[in-house]
């Protein structure tokens, strides 16, 4: 059993209010400077900018998950979480094809950049990826329980595009088995406010848009990792989001 600190919510410079200092490669150095073990990338609406990522951890030694932060019809934000990059992709294909297609504004909104492993720019998308897909609340663990992932509400302690915020309490259903807030000081507060919480495991992450938003290695899980391999840290976390 070993502990592995996290951030299980950061944003690339594909999420058009990402900064563009937010490259797969800077990220993965990032993490290891603020001794972060395992991280996961979770664009809006996308995961392009995933094997670039997952390249780069390899490079600086952090354990990489593959994510989306997925804007529902309801435009609540939902963490998507995938043991496997390949599966990722799969789920992104899906929800490219159920994506609103408003165009960007650049000079509004910000570059959506899809960054190669040696930091060049290959593509970018060209249309608005932050707002509501057509997925619902309701159906969006079954659509990523598809691919083998995990979903749970994203930064349930706020205003923006949080659950309780929208629904105006947390609900029921579906069943989540998790819930991220971004501020662990709001942890007991929530607990004792809605008490559905109290049976979910709550995780806590950074959000982060800028480099300087990633934070030092503060909420930890402790995993058993033996023998070692990163897919099985990786087995291992993904048990423990989904309650096993």
């Amino acid at each position: 059993m070993s502990r592995y600190y996290y951030d299980l919510h950061i944003h690339s410079c594909l999420s058009p209010c990402a900064d563009n200092d937010m490259t797969p490669a800077n990220i993965a150095g990032t993490a290891t400077l603020a001794g972060i073990q395992i991280m996961a990338l979770t664009d809006h609406n996308a995961v392009k900018n995933c094997p670039a990522f997952f390249k780069a951890c390899k490079r600086y030694g952090v354990i990489p998950v593959a994510g989306m932060e997925l804007t529902t019809a309801e435009d609540i934000h939902v963490v998507c979480l995938f043991e496997e990059l390949e599966k990722a992709l799969e789920f992104g294909e899906e929800v490219d094809s159920r994506r609103i297609r408003i165009p960007n504004r650049v000079d509004i909104f910000g570059d959506q950049l899809i960054m190669d492993d040696e930091e060049n720019v290959i593509g970018t998308d060209e249309f608005m990826l932050p707002n509501a897909t057509e997925i619902t609340v309701d159906e969006a663990p079954d659509v990523v329980k598809k691919y083998g992932g995990i979903c749970y509400p994203a930064h349930i302690d706020r205003q923006a595009n949080g659950i309780i915020a929208v629904l105006g309490t947390f609900p029921e259903y579906p069943k989540f088995t998790c819930a991220e807030l971004h501020d662990k000081e709001k942890i007991t507060p929530h607990l004792e406010k809605y008490p559905i919480l109290k049976d979910k495991q709550i995780v806590i992450s950074s959000d982060a848009h800028y480099l300087w938003d990633i934070r030092d290695a503060d909420a930890y899980f402790d995993l058993d990792d033996e023998p070692y391999s990163s897919a099985l840290v990786r087995k291992r976390l993904f048990e423990k989001l989904r309650g096993e």
